[in-house]
């Protein structure tokens, strides 16, 4: 668990202040600061007293995250002398940081070894500094990788988590799958990658609150949550919004990524990504219904205190229902 201590406050904001160094700069060597800036901060907050598997996951992320570095920093060096090449390997290498497809195989396994706080920041924070460096290099050659990428990411991320049974590992899958969402979106608007971007990191931060919360990692432990009809309403409304079901608040950025493509006739693109994002939709009504029907043995007491955080929790798991139905009675 994410304890709220000074020293993690403090690699906390030099996580963030790494990011946004690596986004505005106007300068490759000062945006790959800011990339092992973000990077040496997040390494502290992965290790964890009670998790034996944080130290391998720590290891296995330094080591990812410091070879993409160092194909980025030695390809923005002769970017001036090969310009379509080195676009080419800082396209590949900040592919790999975010973990899309094909270069996501590290992720799954990283996600495995932390806990549920950590894959928040893992799933959300640190995408943001490497998609964002993508706009620096987007042309006409890049964007068929771009493409290529978008596509193997949402089928490899649908296909990847069929036959899972940890929850983690299906967050894993599903962030992949919704990287090829954002990397098509990236390469239409910058708003509406911005927007798609601050959609999901809530959805998917509610649902790992909520898992966190109740120590939830395999799909058996969900019958833990028969002692509240709302936490499995909570645990049904935010998966179905992670897919993209309408009329759930996870639906919007889709739908404006599907607009956007379809009006530059990129039908093929729109094809690919609607067709992934059906598997992906599998598996969370698989999750969904595990958590409606199965039932536990046993009924659970809990405090007060719990029954008032996890009030707090359903609330953040009902917005993405909440906010489309505000927006119909407005208009």
């Amino acid at each position: 668990m994410l304890l709220i201590n000074p020293s993690t406050m403090l690699f906390f904001s030099t996580l963030i202040t790494g990011a946004v160094i690596a986004i505005s700069s106007s300068s490759w060597f000062i945006s790959w600061v800011g990339l092992e800036l973000n990077l040496l901060s997040f390494i502290p907050l992965i290790f964890s007293k009670q998790n034996t598997f944080s130290s391998e996951a720590a290891l296995k992320y330094f080591l990812i995250q410091a070879m993409g570095s160092a194909v980025l920093l030695a390809s923005a060096s002769t970017l001036l002398i090969m310009t379509f090449t080195s676009k080419m390997i800082i396209l590949c290498a900040l592919l790999l940081k975010m973990g899309a497809a094909p270069l996501h195989f590290w992720l799954p396994p990283i996600m495995q070894g932390i806990s549920w706080p950590q894959c928040i920041i893992l799933m959300t924070i640190q995408k943001i500094a490497p998609m964002a460096m993508i706009t620096y290099i987007l042309c006409p050659s890049t964007l068929t990788i771009i493409t290529n990428a978008s596509i193997m990411s949402a089928i490899l991320g649908g296909i990847g988590g069929l036959n899972q049974t940890l929850l983690r590992k299906i967050m894993a899958y599903s962030s992949i799958s919704h990287m090829g969402w954002m990397l098509a979106a990236i390469s239409l608007n910058t708003s509406i990658w911005a927007n798609y971007l601050l959609i999901y990191s809530i959805i998917s931060a509610s649902l790992a609150i909520m898992m966190n919360q109740n120590q939830i990692y395999h799909i058996k432990q969900l019958m833990s949550l028969s002692y509240s009809q709302m936490s499995k309403i909570s645990v049904f409304l935010s998966l179905f919004s992670l897919g993209g079901l309408p009329p759930f608040l996870g639906f919007l950025p889709k739908l404006s990524v599907i607009k956007e493509l379809t009006m530059q006739t990129s039908i093929l693109w729109v094809s690919f990504l609607t067709m992934s994002a059906l598997i992906t939709l599998f598996f969370y009504t698989r999750i969904s219904i595990t958590a409606l029907t199965l039932k536990s043995p046993k009924m659970t007491t809990f405090s007060t205190a719990h029954s008032q955080s996890m009030a707090v929790f359903n609330l953040i798991n009902l917005t993405p229902i909440l906010f489309p139905l505000t927006i119909m009675i407005q208009f």
